[in-house]
């Protein structure tokens, strides 16, 4: 295997230095020799984009840091999924596209340098804005006609201000992304993208939880995954799967499937293990066991509404510990983020026309999960009148909740439509298959609430 080191190509590890086309000359010369490695060393490497390409091997040893420049003119339109849409968005700071057999590995950091991006985030929103002003937004605007009409879910698809993932994996087979600590994402973290064949194990992620959209792993449209003992705290959703959102997410028809989680660790996340909401293709075949999920808003989150469409069934959810949770398992078909109608019909009480675009959950196992100190509610789960959430099995499980918190019932998930409780039970609504089986809750005075 061919072995050559970045500084062979001109590169400065004084975190001042662009040593973005270093990094450039170094995996041209890397696809001339049909792949190998390159080796990053100790130091502060300051960078742009970077492509990786097949058959290589990223190594960052100890005490190397990527240190990647926070200046959205740097980032290029790059064709990719956004929020759950194909569109042209701001190319991921550490890209590999169309590629076979990539490793990244070593013990060594991933900076986004987040910090400015999210600055940029919380100007806009201070000041309102709704439509494309920066250059940078102007040129992905013009790239994406009617992205006034396609879904968001919260990130500003409006201002056309599409942050680029951290790293990002698209159409790639036999991906292997171990050891590596990554903070401080602009967007999402760890995007694999219609790949196949991953295995993304000991990574440490973090994101301060005020970080806007910040998902640790967002699985989307990809089958054959591996997520192993990685530990992740952010500003959103820690281990996430997705497969596309509504109509733009059907006709792409890639389901996430075959996906297996073990032995991780997720902390102050929006969700721990998730499900959506970008739901379109379906998700399927999917394993979570051994998992430690305390302190996140949400352990298990499963979320999705009308017009999201897909199919989710096939998931088994086994020994998560659950503690100190806002509720530690939401199964919501009224997620609200990216609507601000409260009264649209994808909030209504009443049954709907069924259609490609109805979400359905069914075959779902809960089992061994704990979860002590729950705030807002022991459990929530929630259907659709027209499609109700079907064979779901909680087993062997044991939850209590905080009854001295504040924190209101209503804050179990982000949803409109659905009727104020004041107690902190589990909720089930439109689930009427559902089936409890040595299912301990402590602390409410009622323990569920049927609906």
């Amino acid at each position: 295997m061919t072995e050559i080191n970045i500084k062979d190509f001109g590169a400065k590890n004084n975190g001042k230095f662009d040593n973005t086309k270093a990094f450039k000359a170094a995996f041209d010369e890397l696809a001339k020799n049909g792949g190998g490695k390159l080796v990053v060393g100790e130091g502060v490497w300051l960078t742009g984009p970077i492509d990786l390409v097949d058959n290589a091997t990223l190594e960052l040893k100890e005490g190397a840091e990527l240190s990647f420049i926070s200046d959205p003119s740097v980032y290029p339109p790059a064709y990719t999924r956004w929020e759950g849409v194909e569109c042209y968005a701001m190319h991921a700071l550490l890209r590999a596209s169309d590629c076979k057999n990539v490793t990244i590995t070593g013990k060594g950091t991933i900076n986004g340098n987040g910090n400015d991006w999210w600055g940029i985030v919380k100007a806009k929103k201070a000041v309102g804005q709704s439509k494309p002003m920066a250059t940078y937004e102007l040129a992905l605007a013009k790239l994406n006609p009617g992205f006034e009409n396609q879904a968001g879910g919260g990130g500003g698809r409006e201002t056309q201000f599409l942050r680029p993932c951290l790293v990002e994996f698209m159409n790639c087979q036999h991906v292997v992304f171990e050891g590596i600590q990554l903070k401080n994402s602009p967007f999402w973290t760890v995007h694999p993208l219609y790949s196949d064949d991953l295995t993304l194990k000991d990574l440490r992620i973090e994101n301060p939880y005020s970080a806007p959209n910040t998902d640790g792993i967002d699985i989307d449209s990809c089958t054959n995954v591996k997520v192993l003992n990685c530990f992740v705290s952010v500003g959103d959703d820690g281990i996430c799967l997705k497969s596309g959102s509504g109509p733009d997410g059907i006709c792409v028809n890639k389901p996430t499937s075959n996906v297996t989680i073990k032995d991780c660790t997720v902390r102050f996340a929006h969700g721990g293990i998730v499900f959506g909401s970008e739901t379109a293709a379906g998700i399927q075949h999917v394993l979570a066991e051994n998992c430690d999920l305390s302190g996140t808003d949400r352990g298990i989150r499963i979320k999705s509404r009308r017009g999201r469409g897909g199919d989710l069934c096939d998931i088994t959810l086994k020994n998560l510990v659950m503690n100190d949770t806002l509720c530690p398992i939401a199964m919501n078909m009224y997620y609200k983020c990216g609507i601000n109608d409260v009264n649209s019909p994808l909030f209504s009480l009443e049954k709907q026309p069924v259609t490609s675009e109805t979400p359905r959950i069914h075959d779902v196992k809960i089992i061994g999960c704990k979860g002590k100190n729950c705030k807002a509610s022991a459990g929530f789960i929630v259907g659709l009148p027209e499609m109700p959430i079907d064979n779901l099995e909680i087993r062997d499980c044991e939850f209590s909740t905080d009854e001295s918190s504040e924190r209101s019932p209503m804050e179990s998930d982000m949803f409109y439509g659905l009727p104020e409780v004041f107690v902190k039970s589990f909720r089930v609504r439109n689930a009427p298959g559902a089936k409890f089986e040595n299912v301990k809750i402590e602390g409410p005075k009622e323990t569920f609430i049927y609906e």
